[in-house]
């Protein structure tokens, strides 16, 4: 019953994704990237297509459905770690509430706008299995598609590029056969903050918190 029900509420972000996509961007995905992206993303949990279709129709507004906005909010953790949300939401003062009580539950505070965006760069983020690629034919490609970086971390690597060029990266890397664990706009932190154990696990449940609400779509923090 967990799991259904975690499954449920990330089919209900999705769709708040592809509805919002679709409304700003039309319901075809080869001339919409962004909503591309969302049933990309809808597919990789294995949304049903019923769902996805009827999310594509009710942001073109083909069926009635609710209107949400894209907020970012933004704030501190313990430890003075910045977090950035973003959230889709038909209710602002409700998103507003449930965040202020998750960041006072757990040693954080919710701040003004502006107050940590500053802190991180809206870059398009492509993550491929380091095992599966020779490097530096990765690297070689990427910055021929115009990729601003290439990463080594861990089992991964990953292809960082500037917002506008995203599409077009991904579209040449995917012809030149390699495929992605995930790929996403994202923000990535300027500078990260070193924490203890203590408020690692105190930053790690405060952000699952966020996570589990309905509205948050992505939460993001400068924390190693």
């Amino acid at each position: 019953a967990k799991e259904d029900a975690k499954r449920g509420q990330m089919f209900t972000k999705i769709a708040r994704q592809i509805m919002v996509a679709a409304k700003e961007g039309g319901s075809d995905p080869e001339t919409n990237f962004r909503l591309r992206l969302a049933m990309d993303n809808a597919k990789s949990v294995n949304m049903p297509n019923d769902n996805i279709e009827r999310a594509v129709s009710r942001g073109a507004g083909d069926l009635g459905g609710e209107n949400y906005e894209e907020i970012v909010y933004e704030g501190y953790g313990p430890n003075g770690v910045a977090i950035l949300m973003d959230a889709l939401t038909d209710n602002r003062n409700r998103t507003a509430s449930e965040l202020r009580h998750c960041f006072s539950k757990l040693g954080g505070n919710l701040g003004e706008s502006g107050c940590v965006a500053w802190m991180f760069d809206k870059k398009g983020l492509l993550v491929l299995e380091r095992e599966d690629i020779d490097e530096d034919e990765l690297m070689l490609a990427a910055l021929e598609a115009g990729a601003a970086d290439v990463e080594s971390e861990g089992d991964v690597m990953k292809v960082i590029t500037e917002p506008t060029d995203f599409s077009d990266v991904r579209s040449k890397l995917e012809k030149e056969g390699f495929s992605f664990l995930a790929s996403e706009i994202t923000m990535l932190p300027k500078n990260t903050v070193a924490v203890d154990d203590d408020d690692l696990a105190v930053i790690e449940r405060l952000i699952e918190s966020l996570e589990d609400l309905d509205d948050v779509q992505q939460v993001y923090a400068n924390y190693i």
